[in-house]
């Protein structure tokens, strides 16, 4: 069976290196260069720029950092190259570009490309609805010492998750500085820097006399690696459009 192509964008980081690592270990996936501002070694050609790739590709993988987008967008809809992009932070001109981009070419786009967490959404939503508004949503997020972000972009998805089903919910990020009881309509959002701690995510609905607690956590990149090669092989066979993880999982 011939291996799916990737480009690789941001290969040189810490997500780029795990998704190299795992595609070289399959018998599905082949890593044809990758894109990278601060080329390193690899075991397949580096450069600096879209416009020095000269290789043929099926699907192009962005890890890199959404300040990338316009010229990854540029190259991806001029070979009608299908794009999972895993990186986050888009600005709106960002994001108008990927949705624009999306009419020509199969775009995926997730803030975690963890299956465990797609499928956590789904489960989040279902208890959303099926518990009601007498119980209170606070989601947790933990992260190593590095992040830059918080909270976490996939706090702000299971949060989103909620309000699908709770339309009047209120994302409230920091409760020290108001001396009141807490709103019903309220999601409370929480974030804890520390350590190497890869990513834990939890959704807790407290209610009257119960607790009920959904959680996700993750031991090491890899995960995220699998979801993208998984997602990069969902996205091929797709025609033009605008696509989630939680697609691909289904």
């Amino acid at each position: 069976m011939e291996k799916i192509k990737i480009i690789l964008s941001g290969c040189s980081g810490k997500l780029g290196s795990a998704i190299a690592k795992r595609a070289k270990e399959s018998d599905k996936f082949s890593v044809v260069c990758g894109v990278d501002v601060k080329p390193t070694e690899a075991p397949f050609p580096v450069y600096a720029s879209f416009g020095e790739v000269k290789e043929e590709a099926d699907v192009l993988i962005d890890a890199s950092h959404h300040s990338t987008t316009p010229d990854l967008l540029e190259y991806a809809v001029a070979h009608v190259l299908p794009a999972v992009i895993c990186t986050t932070g888009h600005t709106e001109a960002e994001g108008e570009l990927i949705r624009r981009a999306s009419e020509r070419i199969p775009i995926l786009k997730s803030r975690n490309m963890s299956v465990g967490i797609n499928v956590l959404l789904d489960l989040v939503k279902r208890a959303a609805a099926s518990l009601g508004d007498g119980y209170d949503v606070e989601i947790v997020e933990a992260h190593h010492n590095s992040k830059l972000d918080a909270p976490s972009g996939t706090a702000l998805m299971l949060a989103d998750a909620v309000k699908e089903v709770r339309e009047d919910s209120e994302y409230i990020y920091d409760r020290h500085d108001v001396r009141r009881a807490r709103g019903k309509d309220e999601i409370g959002i929480h974030s804890i820097r520390g350590g190497t701690i890869v990513g834990e995510h939890s959704v807790i609905f407290a209610g009257h006399d119960e607790v009920v607690t959904i959680s996700h956590s993750a031991g090491s990149r890899e995960l995220f690696a699998v979801g993208a090669l998984r997602a990069a092989e969902f996205l091929i066979k797709k025609e033009p459009g605008f696509y989630t993880m939680g697609d691909a999982v289904k």
